[in-house]
């Protein structure tokens, strides 16, 4: 088996659980035989561990959660400008 983490930090634990929750749902739905993901948070940090049977799995996984947080990312930071906006 290989394994790698992905460590990601935050303003606020606001953001990670916003975040964290976002990406969470998908962990079990994504898996295969090949490769599993677990998302868990402390505080303002939220960890991605991908866990796969070969590396080139792992290279998958390892893009496939990256971006799954990139776009959890985008999609809070748009929401919260159109919150501002709002006001």
């Amino acid at each position: 088996m290989h394994r790698t983490s992905l460590v990601f930090s935050y303003e606020t634990e606001r953001v990670a659980a916003a975040v964290a929750d976002a990406v969470r749902v998908e962990a079990g739905d994504i898996e295969s035989d090949r490769t599993r993901a677990s998302v868990e948070r402390d505080g303002r940090t939220v960890h991605v561990t991908v866990t796969a049977a070969d590396l080139t799995a792992l290279r998958a996984g390892t893009n496939t959660w990256t971006t799954l947080v990139s776009v959890a990312e985008r999609a809070n930071a748009t929401g919260r400008t159109h919150a501002t906006l709002r006001e």
